[in-house]
């Protein structure tokens, strides 16, 4: 059966999270509350200690805030670093983009030996050059950042796999872009991940008999794991850092215009290719001779457990239950707590769920898997990027941030670099920047609503770059990479890294968010 195929792997992550979990969690409890993260986002601690700027850009209490929670005295190393420490990153980005295309048969069976190559390359080379301080950000992006993200896309993985759409779905072009739809108004309310797991099996079953698939995926990563999640902070780790940085709930709900425009420039697009290519076809779904089989949705109580995990990064970003010290790094406990209730989520999905369901379902561990695999190379390879980035003024890159006035420059600085680098770090840098610039020496809770309000235009143009160019490429956001494997391996074939970029993101993409530019910005 295809649930059994891929044991040994899925034993081996799902004993790490295991190991991972209680032996960090079993730490002494430290005497500051502090601001937490989504499951998957980099912690603010770690964010607000680099990404706040040591000059004018940088507001008083955002620096003491940093230093608190910095912990141990750590400074900022972003400023030493040169641009070619960020190799190593751009080596990984190339394997992924290359050796798919070259060798794909090495690349299939040795993928994962490659990203650990890449980051055992940079650790070394970064616990050599700074020793100490080096150890903790690698200690921080594993356990702050790496850790809650692979325990989130797991349990959001398995849950969904469980929930099987039976019954006849034809993949015409008004079906898919109801489904495209649904997706898009879903990913706001449970996440773009969530969402992407939840839809993905059921538009690519109802499109099996299609000939041409490949351009339909990509438009469901534009619009359901991408800008779709822009109108909630549940929708995209970026915008619940906003959140917890005192952005309100609901003032996101102020991106719906540009959020609006993006959505029916794509769908317009969508319909028209999809319209061509099914005339162009003339195929028949297989169905079409037979009686109809009604729709019915199987596993159903696996929606219980996805409201849980819902639950569960929304808990984490209102309670303050203080903190733990593990291994140096701080982390809130609630963050912890939504951790164990995201594995428990999932083991509850793989006791109750029938074997049958999932393997019906075309569930398999590989994808999951892969994106682990993969994602811990791409996280510890990223650290001198982002520390750079968040070193502002004083980092190699403060020409970039120090050219950022306008809110057109904010949309796009903001989007360019969070296409390829963790938008949640970007979009705390320049929500930093931001605020620095316009009020400084005001606390933090005296800025947020000011910039909510007096120069909402920047805030807009922040949160719309950050959700909207996760789109742009394969690892610009969390579920991208999921459904193209996902689609893979159901058979559906999927553009290489650059492929995606160049036929379909500066085709379709870029364009877009010009006229997004044009009317908003």
């Amino acid at each position: 059966m295809k649930i059994l195929r891929d044991k040994a792997a899925v034993y081996r992550l799902f004993f790490l999270l295991l190991l991972i979990f209680p032996f960090t969690v079993g730490v002494a409890t430290a005497s500051q509350p502090k601001h937490t993260e989504p499951a998957g986002a980099p912690s603010s601690e770690h964010l607000d200690s680099s990404s706040t700027h040591q000059d004018s850009h940088n507001t008083a209490a955002s620096q003491q805030e940093a230093d608190a929670h910095h912990g141990a005295g750590h400074e900022n190393i972003g400023k030493f670093l040169p641009l070619w420490s960020c190799i190593p990153f751009a080596c990984i980005l190339l394997s992924i983009a290359l050796f798919p295309l070259i060798l794909p048969d090495f690349w299939h069976h040795h993928f994962g030996k490659i990203s650990g190559f890449w980051a055992l390359t940079l650790a070394v080379l970064f616990l050599i050059a700074f020793k100490g301080a080096a150890l903790y950000e690698i200690l921080h992006i594993i356990l702050a950042d790496y850790v809650p993200f692979i325990i989130l896309l797991w349990s959001l993985y398995t849950v969904s796999g469980g929930i099987l759409l039976r019954g006849t779905l034809r993949g015409t072009p008004i079906v898919n872009v109801i489904i495209l739809i649904i997706g898009t108004l879903l990913a706001s309310w449970m996440g773009t991940t969530g969402a992407a797991m939840l839809l993905i099996r059921p538009f690519l079953r109802a499109n099996n008999y299609r000939k041409n698939r490949t351009f339909m995926v990509v438009f469901f990563i534009f619009l359901v794991a991408n800008v779709g999640g822009s109108l909630t902070p549940l929708g995209d780790p970026p915008l619940f850092l906003g959140f917890l940085h005192g952005v309100s709930f609901f003032w996101t709900f102020k991106i719906l215009p540009h959020m609006l425009l993006v959505v029916i420039i794509l769908l317009v697009i969508y319909f028209i290719l999809d319209t061509y290519y099914y005339r162009k076809e003339a195929v028949c779904p297989p169905e079409a001779e037979d009686v109809d089989e009604p729709l019915k949705l199987e596993g159903t109580y696996n929606f219980i457990f996805l409201a849980g995990i819902v639950g569960s990064v929304l808990m984490s970003g209102i309670v303050d239950w203080g903190e733990v010290n593990t291994l140096g790094i701080h982390r809130a406990v609630q963050d912890w707590v939504r951790d164990g209730l995201l594995i428990v989520m999932g083991i509850l999905s793989l006791v109750t769920t029938r074997i049958q369901i999932r393997d019906d379902n075309d569930f398999t561990w590989f994808p999951i898997v892969e994106v682990a695999y993969l994602f811990i190379g791409i996280f510890i390879t990223m650290i001198p990027c982002l520390l750079i980035l968040k070193a502002g003024s004083e980092g190699a890159l403060a020409f970039l941030v120090n050219g950022v006035t306008q809110p057109m420059h904010y949309f796009w600085v903001t989007g360019g670099l969070s296409a390829f680098l963790d938008n949640a770090p970007t979009y705390l840098t320049f929500f930093n920047s931001a605020l620095g610039a316009f009020y400084p020496g005001a606390s933090e809770a005296q800025a947020v609503p000011l910039l909510m309000t007096e120069n909402a235009v920047y805030l807009k143009a922040i949160s719309a770059g950050a959700v909207f160019f996760g789109a742009c490429s394969y690892i610009g956001n969390a579920p991208n990479f999921m459904v193209r494997s996902i689609s893979e391996e159901a058979g559906t074939p999927m553009p290489s890294f650059f492929g995606y970029i160049l036929k379909y993101s500066l085709v379709f993409l870029v364009p877009t968010f010009v006229i997004v530019n044009f009317v908003f910005f």
